[in-house]
């Protein structure tokens, strides 16, 4: 049995605070931001799918809360 074994892999170098906020800056100036529109645009449609969510849970908690209400009333 040839068991070799293999060396630990050589530790990377410590990143230098300074070096370390170079790094997040240049990923910062990489990053895409939407438009002022593009934002107000899906703020809306987000309150508009909330609002309609809202009122079919609420549609659906009423008429389980009347099921539920009515076999109570059987018993």
């Amino acid at each position: 049995m040839d068991e070799r074994i293999t060396p630990a892999p050589a530790a990377k170098p410590r990143t230098s605070p300074g070096e370390f906020f170079a790094q997040v800056r240049a990923e910062g100036k990489k990053v895409v931001w939407p438009t002022r529109q593009e934002t107000l645009t899906t703020a809306m449609f987000v309150a508009i799918l909330m609002t309609i969510l809202a009122m079919f849970f609420l549609g659906i908690d009423t008429l389980f809360g009347a099921a539920v209400r009515w076999l109570l009333s059987l018993a």
